[in-house]
């Protein structure tokens, strides 16, 4: 692990400047937890009825009846005809929020590093897939593939290619301007699991997949930055008749606008999601993110590789998190949907239960100290002492506080790693298996990094 360490360190206080391409923050990031409003805000009555999905929506429960939350963010986010996701660039100041590659180049270069140290620490397999789900503009995996070139000595032949998770067609079209310039095409079959493919600047050829399923096995290292977030939830509360759904149905007072209601008998979700030990009074539970980490767990514990999970979320302890953001600003969840992105916190006690203890978890440890772990103090001064323009110093620091700073994203986001037992088995060099769930394995970020 010696050498590993080694070129860490040398990036990470590396000399080299790369073009710094930060955004100044804007508003209210999304990861910036506050309660639930649920009432109307920010003037939001003018255009409260009138979207396409609202009209699909009400129709659907006038047809069917109450849907439950996890229906109604599936339709809201990525209903193929007017969905959230499928038809918006909402990243970035021009958006409706910002997330940490867009603010600072540091922090994709730290994931670089993360990415190519569970590489080593595999064996330096000949075949490294680079996997990222939402990869929104294509910063994040931009940043990292710039590590991996400026560490070619260390990648030597590897062939490494990029495969991108994203359902959002013009989002893919931001992706592929931004990592291969004109160098990509679109799948003359829709039903091509590949509906893009390009070569990135970097010269590595990159994929484009509406689901994981479709991406190909083998070892992989996987990223999942604000990705968990946006999966559908399904909300439970606790009342003297035992759990309940909550739904979301039209309000009978005010045509075409929504509203809560209970479940007025036990669901199917609300009888085989919610765990017996269950003392929280309202929970919210997502599935897909649970089938997703059971996958990435068979691929991993299978095929070799790594997943880090970065995102706002909690141990199990929280309770309603539901929220939308429009324009940098909260906004109600039930007005004017498919304008508005929609996000819960992660629940990170619920994703580690999923893995089964089949792979190896480690955090979830909050972004402030997996950062300080990776060196970005260290990695920060190096930037400051090679930049001479002041406006860059000015937003290098404005980035570094943003995603480091307690009261913003430091404590709220939270990191959360998943590797295969052997990877204990190599750094232990064969000590017995009832030692694997020792604390002071060396994967990096998840202990100090010795600078």
């Amino acid at each position: 692990m010696k050498h590993l360490m080694r070129f860490q360190h040398l990036f990470v206080a590396n000399k080299l400047v790369w073009n710094s391409r930060i955004v100044v923050p804007v508003g209210l990031c999304r990861g910036q937890w506050r309660p639930l409003c649920t009432r109307t805000t920010h003037n939001q009555e003018a255009h409260h009825y009138s979207t396409p999905v609202l009209k699909h929506l009400t129709s659907k429960i006038r047809s069917t009846g109450p849907i439950s939350v996890a229906e109604y963010m599936r339709e809201v986010l990525t209903n193929p005809v007017s969905g959230y996701y499928i038809h918006n660039d909402m990243l970035g100041a021009e958006g409706d929020f910002i997330t940490s590659p867009e603010m600072s180049q540091i922090f994709g270069e730290l994931l670089g590093i993360w990415c190519v140290s569970e590489w080593v620490a595999a064996g330096k397999p000949k075949e490294f897939q680079l996997v990222e789900f939402g990869p929104g503009r294509g910063s994040l995996i931009s940043d990292v593939l710039r590590v991996l070139k400026q560490l070619k000595s260390v990648m030597g032949e590897s062939a490494v290619s990029v495969h991108l998770v994203e359902v959002s067609p013009k989002l893919s079209k931001v992706q592929a301007q931004s990592l291969t310039g004109e160098d990509s095409e679109t799948a003359d079959n829709e039903n091509d699991p590949v509906y893009r493919r390009g070569t990135t600047k970097t010269g590595h050829p990159v994929y484009w997949y509406r689901g994981m399923e479709d991406v190909p096995r083998g070892f992989s290292i996987y990223l999942a930055h604000e990705f968990f977030d946006a999966l559908p939830i399904h909300k439970f509360q606790k009342t003297d008749k035992g759990w309940r759904e909550m739904l979301i149905d039209i309000d009978p007072q005010v045509a075409n606008k929504l509203r809560f209601v209970l479940s007025p008998s036990a669901t199917l979700a609300s009888s085989t999601l919610l765990q017996a030990d269950e003392e929280r009074e309202h929970v919210e539970v997502c599935p897909e993110g649970g089938v997703l980490v059971q996958r990435l767990t068979n691929r991993i514990s299978e095929d070799g590789g790594a997943a880090l999970i970065a995102d706002y979320g909690h141990a199990g302890d929280k309770m309603d998190t539901f929220r939308g953001f429009h324009g940098h600003k909260l906004h109600d969840v039930l007005v004017a949907p498919g304008t508005a992105d929609l996000t819960a916190d992660v629940d990170f006690r619920y994703l580690r239960r999923m893995t089964d203890e089949r792979v190896l978890t480690f955090g979830p440890i909050t972004q402030q100290q997996y950062l300080q772990n990776m060196g970005i103090d260290v990695r920060l001064q190096v930037l400051l002492r090679s930049c001479t323009d002041s406006s860059t110093r000015k937003q290098l620091v404005q980035g570094f506080d943003m995603m480091m700073n307690p009261e913003k994203m430091g404590e709220r986001f939270k990191f959360v790693a998943l590797v295969p037992h052997s990877r204990i088995a190599v750094q232990t060099r064969g000590k017995k298996a009832e030692q694997k769930g020792a604390a002071a394995l060396p994967v990096s970020g998840f202990s100090e990094l010795g600078l």
